[in-house]
């Protein structure tokens, strides 16, 4: 299927490896030009270099720290006028209710909610003058269903969510198309970590944890950035003018609900 992208240019967060990288080569793949943020300066310009040899669009890497006010600076300077936007940040650490205060909660907004809110109040605007636009917010399967050691993700992405909902729904008859990505466990480096924790916490090894979190998604298996990234590119293309504000759940059927 031909997306109808083509020529189109996109900044992609968080895209030096992971879910952002599959997006951003799902987005190339189908002719679109790259703005590439990371914040570790080595891994994101070998990124870009391997998406530029492998598909030939232009990319532009962007080593910042999209969560500070001065990164998203940078950021934005070099992304100029974007049809697309993929919002992505590193989750906030894992925990109990009892380890979190005020701090570690307004680092969480601040990465997870601010961050991509003040990215589309910056961009948007600009495609709605144009007339054409679309934004994927990668949020988490947990705004669905929460995850008990992951309250600050929790909390600061359905923050997100809700935002999105109602903002969606103002800019999409002005062309500008806004929906969310819910990832469940993807093999990345977020996954990884997550199994070390796991396995600390039960005495197991970490390929045993994996195995044991494989075994409570229904797909059986960890899920990859290849098959996230062909969605979002999806979202991002001249067929998905009439999804408008929804929630993609991308977790192999481990959220176990009707709706």
């Amino acid at each position: 299927m031909d997306l109808g992208i083509a020529g189109k240019r996109a900044l992609v967060c968080a895209s030096s490896k992971g879910l952002g990288r599959g997006c951003a080569e799902a987005l190339a793949a189908e002719g679109v030009h790259l703005v590439m943020n990371a914040r570790g300066a080595e891994a994101l310009e070998a990124a870009a270099a391997e998406i530029r040899a492998a598909y030939g669009v232009e990319v532009v890497a962007v080593a910042a720290d999209i969560t500070t006010e001065e990164g998203r600076a940078k950021v934005l300077a070099a992304a100029g006028d974007v049809d697309i936007l993929v919002t992505n940040a590193g989750g906030p650490p894992p925990g109990m209710w009892t380890d979190w205060d005020r701090a570690d909660f307004i680092a969480a907004l601040d990465a997870n909610m601010l961050t991509p809110i003040a990215l589309i109040k910056a961009l948007v605007p600009g495609m709605i003058a144009r007339g054409w636009g679309r934004v994927v917010n990668i949020t988490s399967q947990s705004v669905k269903a929460p995850l008990a050691v992951l309250g600050l993700s929790n909390a600061a992405r359905t923050g997100l969510t809700g935002y999105v909902a109602g903002t969606a729904r103002q800019v999409a008859g002005q062309g500008v198309i806004m929906n969310n990505l819910l990832p469940g466990i993807h093999d990345t480096d977020r996954a990884t970590a997550l199994d070390g924790g796991a396995a600390k916490a039960q005495g197991v090894s970490v390929p045993e944890a994996r195995k044991r979190r494989e075994a409570t998604i229904p797909a059986g298996r960890y899920g990859t950035a290849a098959e996230f990234g062909a969605t979002c590119a999806f979202l991002c293309s001249q067929h998905a003018g009439f999804i408008v504000g929804q929630n993609v759940l991308l977790d192999g059927g481990a959220v176990n609900a009707t709706i």
